[in-house]
C-alpha cells in the first residue's frame, strides 16, 4: 500500500470516528431536551383509565405556587406521575454519551487535522527537494 492510500485510509477512517462523535452528541442532545421536556413542560395525570377530567399538573422545576417537591393537594397524583428519579437519570445518562461523543468528534478531527498536515509537510519538503536539486545543478 503506497503512502498516499494508507493516508486516504486514514482520513476515512478518522471521519468515520468524527461521525460516531457527531452521532452521540446528537443523542445527548436528544437526551438533555428529554430532561428539559420532563422538567420544565406542564404535564396531566389520568387519576384512573379513561379519565375524562385528568388532574393538571405544574411543572417540576418552575411551579407557579409552592415547591416542586410540595405536592397542590393530598392526592400526589402529580408527584407519583413525574418524579426526580426519571429525570435525574435521564440527564445521568447523557453524561457519558456525550463524554465519549466529544471525545471521538475530537479524536476524529484532530486526526484528520495532523493527516492534512502531514501531507503538507510531505509537499514542501518535495518542493524544497527540487528547489536544492535546481540550485546544484546551476552551480
Amino acid at each position: 500500500m503506497r503512502s498516499s492510500e494508507y493516508d486516504l485510509d486514514f482520513r476515512d477512517r478518522a471521519s468515520r470516528t468524527r461521525a460516531w462523535g457527531v452521532g452521540l452528541l446528537v443523542v445527548a442532545g436528544l437526551l438533555w431536551s428529554w430532561c428539559t421536556l420532563l422538567l420544565l413542560t406542564p404535564y396531566e395525570v389520568d387519576r384512573k383509565p379513561d379519565d375524562r377530567y385528568p388532574v393538571e399538573c405544574e411543572s417540576r422545576l418552575m411551579p407557579e405556587r409552592g415547591t416542586a417537591n410540595e405536592p397542590l393537594s393530598r392526592s400526589g397524583y402529580c408527584q407519583n406521575e413525574r418524579d426526580w428519579p426519571e429525570a435525574v437519570a435521564v440527564l445521568g445518562l447523557s453524561v457519558p454519551v456525550s463524554v465519549a461523543g466529544a471525545v471521538l468528534f475530537t479524536s476524529g478531527s484532530v486526526s484528520r487535522r495532523m493527516s492534512a498536515h502531514a501531507e503538507a509537510m510531505r509537499e514542501l519538503d518535495g518542493l524544497a527537494d527540487e528547489r536544492e536539486a535546481r540550485s546544484s545543478r546551476a552551480r
